[in-house]
């Protein structure tokens, strides 16, 4: 099967669906060019040698991560996170209760943050260029990658 060698932010989409909302974070959001970034918040394993020089590795069953999303100044998608922030921390019951999707559509990546909270409002800066704002969220982290190659399946004519 060949490889596709073409990425673009444009076939990226993102979601945060929570108390207060549905917001798209992904493609057509006012993503700054420093984009979309998720990773784990800690290991996955922990090895530990024996005084004989024997291995154990221990699995953790946790699985942490954050993603951040930078936005445009300018995108009308931080007053709507904002808005959000704003709602679920006026109570614990809001608070913690979004789930964070982004896909790579024609790459096949699946992502996932669930119970997932804010971290922080971001900072603001004003200065002589447009800044962007970092909207950080933390939760229980699932990535899936796809394999690289476009769903041809879903386009007609083929």
């Amino acid at each position: 099967m060949p490889v596709s060698n073409t990425y673009s932010f444009l076939s990226v989409q993102g979601t945060i669906v929570g108390p207060g909302g549905a917001i798209n974070i992904g493609n057509t959001a006012g993503v700054a060019s420093e984009g979309i970034t998720v990773e784990p918040s800690e290991d996955k394993n922990t090895m530990t040698m024996g005084a004989d020089g024997a291995v154990m590795h221990s699995l953790h069953a946790a699985s942490p991560g954050r993603a951040v999303v930078r936005l445009l100044k300018t995108s009308p998608v931080n007053a709507m996170l904002s808005l959000m922030y704003n709602f679920q921390k006026s109570s614990a019951a809001n608070w913690g209760g979004n789930t964070i999707a982004f896909s790579d559509v024609d790459r096949g990546d699946v992502i996932t943050l669930t119970s997932a909270a804010f971290r922080k409002q971001p900072t603001v800066v004003y200065n002589v260029e447009g800044p962007m704002n970092e909207w950080e969220f933390e939760g229980v982290l699932n990535i899936q990658l796809g394999g690289g190659t476009p769903n041809l399946s879903s386009m007609t004519g083929f």
